[in-house]
C-alpha cells in the first residue's frame, strides 16, 4: 500500500546538488533534482548527540527517492536564489517499504 503524495503543495523550484571528492581530491558536483518541491523556511534548533545546538534554516520535501543508490549524501540546494547546505537527509517509507519522500533539513 502506498500513500498518495500531496503534489498540490509542491510550488517552490529547487536544485539539489550532490558534492563529493574525485580521485584527484577535487570537489565534484552532480545535479540530483531540478524540479518543484515543498519548502518550509521556518528555522528551528535541534540538539546533536554531542549536546551541541544546531540552527536549521528550513526543510525541503521532494516526492520519492532522489538518490536511490545512496544511503546518505552531502551537498547543497539552491532555493529562492539562496544556497543552503544539507544538514541531514530523511526518507520516510510507505507501508509497503517504498520511499514516500526525501526530506532535506537545511543548515
Amino acid at each position: 500500500m502506498r500513500f498518495p503524495f500531496p503534489k498540490w503543495n509542491q510550488v517552490t523550484p529547487v536544485k539539489v546538488y550532490l558534492t563529493e571528492l574525485s580521485e584527484d581530491g577535487e570537489p565534484v558536483e552532480e545535479l540530483l533534482h531540478d524540479d518543484k518541491c515543498f519548502y518550509d523556511e521556518r528555522s528551528r534548533q535541534i540538539m546533536t548527540a554531542e549536546r551541541q545546538l544546531v540552527l536549521l534554516s528550513g526543510l525541503i520535501v521532494i516526492e520519492g527517492d532522489i538518490a536511490p543508490d545512496r544511503s546518505s549524501f552531502e551537498g547543497y540546494v539552491i532555493v529562492s536564489g539562496e544556497r543552503k547546505n544539507i544538514y541531514r537527509v530523511k526518507r520516510p517509507r510507505n507501508p509497503d517499504g517504498s520511499v514516500f519522500s526525501t526530506e532535506l533539513e537545511l543548515s
